[in-house]
């Protein structure tokens, strides 16, 4: 066993084409660190509907080149057996560490299996990649990118010709062809032959951002920004500049690229003190709104002045900007259907059957928010939205943070705030509180025990509210296909607990409705609706012994 580790582990330094993995990977060998090299070469990375997403390191474990031409080499051999050999194939890339050097490896092979290449000319937010594929015509794309993972962290990201996110069976099947390649030597990759883009798709992109604006409408608000050590700073101020708003500030230590995110701990808004420094920016300056992209600039994150928080300001959840710029877009007379995920807020079914709206649940992520017939508005809670879903099938933190720089300047120029229009939603449709309950693992087998413990045992109330139906949603329901999941409808109430598909978390999500009579019970409602998640959690917790 011993022996057949190390021979694996030579045979992968052999290939392995980057002399730090190499270097890595030789002294692991020296050292004899059988435990660590154990872990490196426990399997290979999964590739499936999120692509591939990890630690950056040597072995087939973790993210590296290796892993990565394998990986292109797997979905150029299924976009030849698809009959589309000779297409080409755009490729976008953030700035974490080894994002660039992923993304010409990516181009070489393409290149090399007889498919055309271009990649986009910087690092660049995720949804211009999304943009440029069906602008460009190409039969896919690819995004390096670990969107809002931990500084150590790399992924990639496959879009079809369509323009969205790869669902199944395409993922099985790259997969499938993913593990069929063999010898790295085998794989051809020139030294050139594939297109460096210039700004064009960038300056195409960012013409196509005033679209989601209305004609005429007020441009007001003033923005703090942070594009957390991300991206998003060039491309979001070039967009706010062109629909003729004020230009945002910029918190400086976090506006420009850097792979290390030194002043967070996780570089994702929602995260306990990322938007810190963005709060202290605002408190000097007292702008309208404080506005955040993830590292590469594809969710949106909304933070409005709320003087009965800590602090002055105050983060809305996903659900509430999801409701927001809902309700802005009916107000301003959009056609078509609105759809969300199953663990977002259940008030924008509610909103979308008011003004006669067409309205879908789909499975968790915008490669399923994105397929759905007539999409004119699709949200998830994590902070992702897509407004624009013909330019952009997918989610989108700069179209975002115009429409809701739109709406605040809206609301401005009547004397209210985005808190007003919140108000005006739950006394109309009843207050909608969600919260989350999300554990963060070292050992993955907690999150399936957790599961197994629910799926035998499932509650039969929580917070005191009768549990009137349990799904496994592993089993598939009339709507939507089988997924890790399990769906709880209580009175009054819902839960559903599902394992991350991007990081090593169990996710429990939780919606209490509290009717509402009128603006004075707002209060007591929302006391409630507090009460009730709380109690939710603390029981949730208890029945999955976590």
């Amino acid at each position: 066993m011993q022996q057949d580790l190390i021979a694996r582990a030579r045979t992968w330094l052999a290939e392995d084409p980057d002399p730090e993995t190499r270097d890595e990977l030789g002294k692991l060998i020296e050292s004899g660190d059988l435990d660590e090299l154990a872990v490196r070469f426990a399997g290979t990375l999964q590739f499936g509907t999120a692509g591939l997403r990890g630690e950056l390191g040597a072995g087939p474990m973790r993210m590296n080149r290796s892993v990565v031409i394998r990986a292109a080499a797997g979905l150029a051999a299924y976009l030849t057996a698809q009959g589309q050999g000779g297409g080409l194939v755009v490729i976008g890339y953030d700035a974490r560490y080894k994002s660039a050097d992923f993304a010409r490896d990516t181009a070489a092979v393409m290149t090399g299996a007889g498919l055309r290449a271009a990649v986009l000319p910087r690092p660049l937010p995720t949804p211009v990649l999304a943009y440029a594929i069906r602008h460009l015509g190409a039969v896919a794309g690819v995004e390096v990118t670990a969107s809002h993972n931990p500084p150590r962290d790399n992924g990639y990201k496959v879009y079809l010709g369509d323009g969205s996110q790869i669902v199944p069976p395409a993922d099985g099947e790259i997969a499938a062809a993913i593990a069929a390649v063999g010898p790295l030597d085998a794989v051809a990759r020139p030294d050139g032959g594939w297109e460096i883009l210039g700004d064009e798709v960038l300056d195409a992109y960012l013409a196509r951002t005033d679209a989601v604006l209305g004609a005429g409408s007020p441009r007001t608000a003033r923005v703090v920004y942070t594009a957390m050590h991300g991206v998003g700073t060039s491309v979001l101020t070039a967009a706010f500049a062109r629909a003729g708003f004020p230009e945002p500030v910029l918190v400086a230590e976090q506006a420009e690229p850097d792979p290390a995110f030194p002043t967070v701990a996780f570089p994702n808004p929602e995260e306990p003190g990322a938007m810190d420094l963005a709060f202290a920016t605002a408190r000097r300056t007292g702008p309208d709104l404080v506005i955040a992209n993830d590292p590469d600039a594809d969710r949106c994150a909304v933070a409005v002045p709320d003087a009965a928080v800590a602090g002055g300001w105050r983060m809305l959840r996903g659900d509430e900007v999801g409701a927001l710029l809902a309700a802005h877009l009916v107000d301003r007379g959009v056609t078509g259907t609105f759809a969300e995920s199953i663990v977002s807020s259940s008030l924008l079914g509610r909103i979308a059957e008011k003004a006669g709206l067409g309205y879908e649940e789909t499975l968790t992520g915008f490669k399923w928010i994105a397929r759905v017939d007539g999409l004119r508005y699709g949200y998830e809670e994590a902070l992702g939205y897509c407004v624009d879903p013909e330019g952009v099938r997918d989610k989108d933190g700069i179209t975002a943070a115009l429409l809701v720089a739109e709406l605040a300047s809206v609301l401005k120029e009547r004397g209210r705030t985005l808190l007003d229009l919140l108000d005006d939603l739950a006394v109309t449709h009843g207050l909608h509180a969600t919260d989350q309950l999300s554990v963060r693992v070292e050992d993955l087998t907690v999150i399936a025990n957790a599961m197994l413990r629910l799926r035998e045992q499932p509650p039969a109330e929580l917070a005191g509210l009768p549990v009137t139906s349990a799904e496994d949603l592993s089993l598939g329901t009339e709507l939507l296909p089988p997924t890790d999941g399990l769906r709880y409808r209580l009175e009054g109430a819902r839960v559903i607990v599902r394992p991350s598909g991007t990081e090593p978390k169990l996710k429990c999500y939780l919606e209490v409705v509290v009717p509402v009579a009128s603006a004075d019970e707002l209060p007591a409602a929302r006391a409630r609706g507090a009460e009730l998640l709380a109690g939710i959690k603390r029981d949730l917790s208890a029945a999955a012994g976590i």
